[in-house]
């Protein structure tokens, strides 16, 4: 089993600089263009022992006509070897394709009030409340929109940031699919909402192309910011609004028209605020009607060039380069025993 994950990780190796390869038959062409010095050797013999012996000396000069080869080592060659594996930066890819950045920074503002309970969507045929038909609908939206850094935006009495502007879009549907009705408070603060993500963007230096998809049911009920003013100050700062209200919308009649419910959509604020903003406001009935207006929404904000792109990346150059340490050791130490020797 281990075998076999080592040859499948070796399989999918790729190399960063492949073209440090071309280094490898170095040492080869420096043997063979570069050749030794020829050394001529004499014996230092005192004259007493040279007159002794002079019958037995050769009559030629002791000189070394040609030196014999020798071999390059095997560890020096598998050191030379670990050390151009090394060079070209072998990496394990973790993701399949390249990530690509678009540049698009788009917040999402979820309404969390105590209306998101009630049950008048349909999910694959079942009733459902508007929360979790939310959840569904949006969880597929911020997976399509993969290069985009995404935040999330709970309002409820009042707004909290979940999660920052980021690449990493798990999280943010971990952090969707964590919410839950009436953890910000049971009234609708809009304004608020908006508020809290101008004031992010401001922090995080960001807004060029910043989206905000705002998501409600009702009508701008608590929060400090009046949600006119807040479209007001978003359109200066360039931030594009989609409001989307969720739930079936009754037509008022008889004594419905004096006994006002503050939890009734606002269609009319809705709609000033995406168009004084340069966005649209979308009214979803129901699940699949809410599916084509996040499909709409993203084809809005489409991407038509990519900004950069890199992939999720293990560096294996430590390995071999480690080798060729031991390898450096090992033939140091050989060649002190032959000068023992």
């Amino acid at each position: 089993m281990h075998l076999g994950n080592l040859l499948e990780t070796l399989a999918n190796l790729s190399f960063v600089w492949p073209w440090m390869l071309a280094f490898l038959p170095l040492p080869w062409i420096i043997r063979r263009t570069i050749k030794p010095l020829h050394k001529q050797h004499s014996p230092l013999l005192a004259p007493q022992i040279i007159a002794r012996i002079e019958d037995q000396l050769p009559t030629e000069n002791l000189i070394e006509a040609s030196q014999t080869t020798k071999r390059i080592p095997l560890l020096a060659i598998l050191l030379w070897l670990s050390l151009i594996v090394a060079a070209t930066r072998p990496v394990l890819y973790l993701d399949t394709t390249p990530f690509q950045a678009s540049g698009k920074e788009i917040i999402l503002a979820v309404d969390l009030s105590g209306s998101m309970q009630k049950a008048d969507m349909y999910l694959k045929g079942d009733e459902v409340n508007r929360l979790v038909a939310v959840k569904s609908v949006v969880s597929e939206f911020i997976n399509r929109r993969q290069g985009d850094r995404m935040g999330l935006i709970v309002f409820g009495t009042q707004a909290f940031l979940q999660s920052p502007l980021t690449y990493d879009l798990k999280t943010v549907n971990t952090l969707l699919d964590e919410a839950e009705i009436g953890m910000a408070g049971n009234n609708t603060a809009i304004g608020d909402a908006i508020g809290l993500t101008l004031k992010h963007l401001y922090e995080t230096n960001s807004g060029h192309n910043a989206v905000l998809i705002l998501l409600t049911d009702g009508s701008n009920t608590a929060g400090n910011v009046n949600p006119l003013d807040a479209a007001q100050k978003a359109q200066q700062m360039g931030l594009k609004i989609y409001t989307v209200g969720v739930g079936r919308v009754k037509s008022r009649t008889g004594l419905d028209i004096f006994m006002t419910n503050k939890s009734d959509m606002d269609i009319d604020t809705l709609t000033k605020i995406s168009d004084q903003t340069g966005g649209q406001f979308f009214l979803a009935n129901d699940t699949e009607q809410l599916a084509q207006i996040y499909q709409h929404i993203n084809q809005l904000e489409s991407v038509e060039h990519e900004i950069f792109s890199y992939r999720l990346r293990t560096e294996f150059y430590p390995w071999p380069l480690s080798l060729a340490f031991l390898l450096s050791l090992l033939l140091a130490w050989s060649q002190l025993r032959k000068v023992g020797a």
